[in-house]
């Protein structure tokens, strides 16, 4: 059967915007049948907001506790029995669809497709290797299922349709992973917008100087309602988490809006922006890689120009 199978990311009873991405690219497939599967202990408004989306044929929902939380270990087999009904079973590059896509290939027995930023046909893609380096175009053999990741920075989110698809109910087929449990969930990065989906982002830099000073990228970026973002060189320094990381090594972003403040510009950063909308750099280093990039440039001592900004919000 030639349909695609989208699996959403969702927390908090919101539909996370790596799912309208993963469906833009989905629709580039050229198949009309594109169902999106939604797991949870209680779905019914992420299954409405899925229903909402251009393009979708049917909402698939399993509600169950063992979906309470988003474990790839328990939801990756309930994946792998629906997928016989699919030719496609895609899901978002994210930390999420990372975790979860490779499983579910594994299960299947085929090899994942992963990062895809530009579709040709139904088994043709193009994807970033050597850190965006140079672009690989990739040939998926046919006559079993494609298992894949979409790239979220390289696809715009599906807009809501003109009317809601169906929503079904699902009985889980699949038994609990006893070898996984839920222990618990620690974050350090703060409680503004999800960094890879966020539409404006606040990144801070070495030249912040201590994890202290990192409070004032954390406060502009709340006044902006934008996520917060670093440099490789201040996670390191550990001013911030590891999961704030922006760039080759970290996550791969592509917000309307993006802030470089105290970053330098080295090639691993430029990689995880280079599909942002606007970059506005802060530098006081004229001659910083960074303003070869961004759309806007501010020279001067960062401790003077963001209070000055904040000032102006």
């Amino acid at each position: 059967m030639t349909a695609v199978l989208i699996v959403a990311q969702h927390e908090d009873h919101q539909l996370n915007p790596a799912t309208a991405k993963t469906l833009s690219g989905a629709r580039q497939l050229g198949i009309d049948a594109i169902d999106i599967v939604v797991l949870g202990d209680a779905v019914a408004d992420v299954a409405s907001q899925a229903a909402r989306l251009d393009g979708v044929r049917k909402v698939l929902t399993y509600e169950h506790q063992d979906f309470a939380q988003a474990l790839s270990a328990r939801i990756a087999p309930e994946i792998a029995k629906l997928a016989s009904d699919y030719s496609h079973v895609l899901g978002p590059s994210t930390t999420f669809g990372k975790d979860l896509m490779p499983r579910i290939a594994a299960l299947l027995g085929v090899n994942q497709v992963s990062d895809i930023q530009q579709v040709i046909d139904s088994h043709t893609f193009k994807r970033p290797i050597y850190a965006g380096n140079a672009i690989v175009t990739v040939k998926a053999p046919e006559g079993h299922t494609l298992v894949a990741t979409i790239r979220t920075a390289s696809f715009a989110a599906a807009e809501e349709g003109g009317s809601d698809a169906a929503v079904e109910s699902c009985a889980p087929a699949a038994d609990a992973a006893e070898h996984t449990r839920y222990v618990g969930l620690e974050s350090s990065g703060g409680e503004g917008p999800d960094l890879q989906t966020a539409d404006r982002v606040v990144s801070g830099g070495r030249a912040l100087g201590s994890s202290d000073n990192f409070e004032l990228i954390f406060n502009f970026a709340g006044k902006l309602g934008a996520a917060v973002g670093a440099s490789r060189a201040a996670v390191d320094a550990g001013y911030v988490p590891n999961e704030l990381q922006v760039g080759q090594t970290g996550k791969i972003i592509a917000p309307g809006l993006y802030f470089a403040i105290g970053i330098s510009g080295a090639i691993q950063h430029l990689t995880g922006i280079k599909d942002a909308g606007t970059i506005v750099a802060i530098n006081k280093d004229a001659e910083a890689p960074i303003f070869d990039v961004a759309d806007y440039g501010l020279t001067g001592d960062l401790f003077e120009i963001i209070p000055e900004l904040e000032k102006l919000i």
